[in-house]
């Protein structure tokens, strides 16, 4: 029998063999469990709650899937039989990411005083240099399949990136949106690749805003908007983190893992990637704890926690991570119920701790995070320090990003400008 993943309650039949969704069913209600077909929607018709991506897992048995996963190629597309993806989509024109590397960060540990094995799921490897484009390429294949001939995002600066690129390696056209204030590195990555890119003055909810009244315009008519419309299939593609850490593990689940916050969809299917894990039997099933780290400037759920509130209050953001900069968190509830569920908790870091923290881990790992990276690593040694982490534990820390996107965070330059001569590099004190 098929491990089932969701909760039904209108029974919906199952895709075809070889559709263009592979092992999905249906769209789940997560607050009603209310099934609708699959299409390109978001929001439940009878409660309004979000959808997501239900499906029949395969039945295979766990070391004949494993084998399989493990043949396949060096990319997302190995777990291509657990996502709403056809089967051939390794070879259709996109950009492959995933597989990053799992580095042990035995160097860290030491500076942490972390025992029992910490290692950086660095996500800066992707093809754009952030983990946006695993959702981007599931949400590709959706649009793909639903006719769309626009895609289309509201971006803190990575997505808008990785849209642009993924329609250009797919010929679709593109045309995404951005705060009017980004870094800009960020900025000229979203712009290279050909499509349009629109500033909008205000901050991310105000850019997401204004996407979702295009979406209900003629305007948006054929526009496959990667975290709206196309949301539960997007979502998807931050599954493929957890599958990825735990392959990489040698297929054991981590004790502990410390994801950043930003709408708090990537921690939300990062634990839905670990059960489904656990269900198919790929990994041991024991206990794990998920951390979530914000920055101070803008962490409303990291607030929620601490107030042991249930209700996310909205915060204008004013942090150098811009990239986490979303004051208005559309998964915030669910990532309270995940932290307090594992057994974990939400906490953030002042912009100063974000920047020691870039700096702490490109000293001692050689890994340049981008300042969600910084917020990962802070909240990390934050909770060490007040015993909240157990350092005998296996830790994860997600790095979502690369450092060159970010430059305007640190303050990093030549030590010394000295004449070409020997003696000058002595008088400058740099011989040894």
């Amino acid at each position: 029998m098929a491990v089932q993943a969701g909760v039904s309650a209108t029974p919906v039949p199952p895709a075809a063999p070889g559709a263009a969704f592979g092992p999905a069913v249906a769209l789940s209600c997560r607050e009603c469990g209310e099934r609708t077909p699959l299409g390109p929607a978001f929001a439940c018709a009878l409660c309004f709650g979000p959808l997501e991506v239900a499906y029949e897992l395969p039945a295979a048995d766990p070391g004949e899937l494993r084998r399989r996963i493990e043949s396949g190629p060096n990319s997302i597309w190995r777990y291509a039989p657990l996502l709403p993806v056809p089967a051939d989509v390794a070879g259709r024109p996109n950009l492959a990411p995933g597989f990053t590397k799992l580095v042990k960060a035995d160097n860290l540990a030491r500076e942490l005083g972390v025992t029992g094995g910490l290692y950086v799921k660095d996500d800066s490897g992707n093809p754009t240099h952030s983990f946006k484009d695993r959702v981007v390429a599931i949400a590709v294949e959706a649009a793909r399949a639903f006719g769309f001939t626009t895609l289309s995002c509201s971006s803190t600066g990575n997505l808008a990136g990785a849209v642009g690129a993924a329609a250009a390696r797919a010929g679709l056209r593109s045309c995404v949106f951005i705060p009017h204030d980004l870094e800009a590195g960020k900025v000229v990555m979203a712009a290279v690749y050909g499509g349009d890119l629109v500033a909008i003055e205000g901050t991310y909810d105000d850019v997401n805003r204004f996407c979702s009244e295009l979406i209900g315009d003629p305007l948006g008519e054929g526009w496959g908007f990667v975290n709206v419309n196309l949301r539960p299939y997007y979502g998807e593609g931050s599954k493929t983190l957890a599958y990825e850490i735990c392959e990489q593990l040698g297929w054991r689940l981590p004790d502990q893992i410390v994801v950043p916050v930003a709408s708090g969809s990537q921690l939300t299917k990062i634990d839905k990637g670990l059960r489904e894990l656990i269900a198919l039997g790929l990994v041991e099933d024991r206990p794990y704890r998920i951390f979530g780290a914000q920055a101070t400037g803008c962490s409303p759920v990291a607030r929620a926690f601490k107030d042991g509130h249930d209700v996310v209050r909205p915060v204008r953001p004013d942090t150098i991570a811009k990239s986490l900069a979303i004051g208005n968190p559309a998964d915030g509830p669910y990532v309270l119920d995940i932290a307090r569920r594992t057994g974990g908790a939400v906490e953030d870091v002042t912009d100063e701790q974000v920047v020691a923290a870039i700096e702490l881990l490109a000293r001692t790992e050689g890994v340049f995070a981008e300042t969600a990276g910084g917020v990962t690593v802070g909240v990390t040694k934050k909770l060490l320090d007040a015993g909240v982490l157990d350092p005998s534990l296996t830790t994860v820390v997600l790095n979502t990003g690369d450092g060159l996107k970010t430059l305007d965070a640190v303050a990093a330059g030549p030590r010394a400008t000295i004449r070409p001569s020997l003696d000058a590099f002595r008088a400058a004190g740099l011989a040894g």
